[in-house]
């Protein structure tokens, strides 16, 4: 329990509210005026994606079975992987392929498709929300697999080994 919040929901909202906020700030600033330096953009994107890493991997394990399904932690998860799912991409500006970035030359060679993946990406993350706040695990399996084949075809378009 957040000692702020005074509960997990409290605390979950919270964190939601700030992404959301955070995530509409990013969005209406060009790429180019939210890092000072190529190498903040590349940590800004790889801390992003390492937050839903983390979130949808618990999904991934109630949905696999190694942890006992809980629909509050399922949809407290989906929750903050919605909410993240839409900030990295704005970290992808031109002359960001640096430092220990792991994308691919074709993210700039080919930016149509790769928004395209990073759409059907959101667009996925948004139909898992949905589905786990449903709490039907079934509902969640067909949503996490389809998540996750989004993330696994930009991964071998995109990222390298």
């Amino acid at each position: 329990m957040c000692m702020l919040c005074f509960s997990w929901r409290n605390c979950m909202k919270r964190l939601i509210l700030v992404a959301t906020a955070a995530a509409s700030m990013v969005m209406a600033l060009p790429a180019s005026a939210q890092f000072k330096k190529p190498e903040d953009a590349v940590h800004y994107r790889k801390a992003a994606f390492t937050l839903m890493s983390a979130h949808f991997g618990r999904i991934g394990a109630m949905v696999k079975g190694t942890v006992p399904f809980d629909a509050k932690a399922a949809a407290a998860n989906a929750d903050v992987v919605s909410a993240v799912a839409t900030l990295p991409w704005s970290a992808f500006g031109e002359g960001t392929g640096v430092g220990r970035s792991e994308a691919k030359p074709e993210v700039w060679s080919q930016p149509d498709k790769f928004k395209a993946g990073a759409d059907k990406m959101v667009e996925a993350v948004g139909k898992l929300n949905a589905a786990a706040k449903s709490g039907n695990l079934d509902q969640l399996k067909v949503a996490f697999g389809e998540t996750a084949k989004t993330c696994k075809g930009c991964h071998e378009a995109f990222k390298k080994d």
